[in-house]
């Protein structure tokens, strides 16, 4: 069942890509899953936790969740923001080609390819939260072969600049950052506990894919029970203990982070997310909601639409 359930991780979408060559140059993302990868190293990628990366020629890197982060050529520097590139040098639609070479010939220099990706997971979205702040390929190719021959791929692609390249590493990027989820959920999803640990059980892991698989129906404990094989109080004991949540509150935050989801990311509106979740009543959702997220949905799709 656990297997099942890793089946539906969805798949990554790349929405812009930054090439960026040099001796010198140290940059930094403030937002925005990203998938990094080293053409040429070495390179330090230091993390929001101010801990430092090293990585070498043809290793990659996500950041599932983004957030603050910074590539740098030399170990302890300053980092100015990713917006100081020009966006004139885009090489083609979301692809950006930068060069800061600074000093030293041009076979000494850096390349990296940055992207900044979409995780679209559907109901398995809460699977991001669990995931590490850094998912590093050169830690799961024992594990995950197939992502060698991607890496070498983006490898030859970044050296030899051919007709195409831009579009064949974006590709490829695509591909290294789904393996890199992939290796991790198939790996166990590290030490997990909560609800991914609780997948680990025959019996609760059908309750759990079922309500991620089908968050808008009207479940109830007893529903829920019978899906899982139990009576409905071993049920409600099993998967507080598992989880640390009653089945109806995991329902109702597991609904509120997929309305979350939609609401700032996508084009649906308030009542449509409401309906696709289960809830008949708009004032029920809405109190749902600010009660789990903090704020009202409304709010949330107005800054969607003043950010475009």
């Amino acid at each position: 069942m656990f297997s099942r359930a890793c089946r539906r991780i969805g798949r990554v979408r790349l929405v812009s890509y930054c090439r960026i060559t040099g001796n010198q140059f140290s940059y930094a993302r403030r937002d925005g899953r990203t998938d990094t990868f080293v053409g040429r190293g070495p390179v330090w990628l230091r993390s929001a936790e101010n801990v430092l990366y090293k990585l070498d020629t043809g290793d990659a890197v996500l950041i599932p969740r983004g957030g603050h982060h910074a590539m740098l050529t030399i170990e302890n520097t300053s980092a100015s923001d990713v917006q100081r590139f020009d966006p004139s040098t885009g090489i083609s639609d979301g692809v950006q080609d930068q060069a800061d070479a600074g000093e030293g010939g041009a076979v000494d220099q850096a390349i990296i390819f940055s992207c900044c990706m979409e995780l679209e997971l559907g109901g398995m979205q809460p699977l991001v939260a669990a995931m590490p702040d850094v998912m590093q390929v050169s830690t799961l190719l024992e594990t995950c072969p197939e992502l060698r021959p991607m890496l070498e791929a983006m490898e030859r692609e970044a050296l030899m600049l051919q007709a195409g390249h831009a579009g064949i590493l974006a590709r490829l990027a695509e591909v290294v950052a789904a393996l890199l989820v992939r290796g991790w959920v198939a790996g166990g999803c590290g030490n997990a506990t909560g609800w991914l640990g609780a997948l680990q059980d025959p019996r609760l892991s059908r309750a759990i894919v079922m309500m991620h698989q089908h968050p808008g129906r009207s479940w109830t404990v007893a529903t829920l029970a019978h899906e899982a094989r139990h009576s409905r109080s071993v049920f409600a004991q099993r998967f507080l203990e598992a989880t640390g949540k009653p089945p109806l509150q995991y329902l109702t935050e597991l609904r509120m982070r997929l309305a979350l989801h939609s609401l700032s990311r996508e084009q649906h509106s308030v009542e449509a997310v409401a309906n696709q979740l289960g809830y008949g009543s708009l004032a029920a959702f809405s109190r749902a909601f600010k009660r789990t997220v903090g704020i009202s949905p409304g709010a949330v799709r107005a800054a969607k639409s003043v950010d475009g």
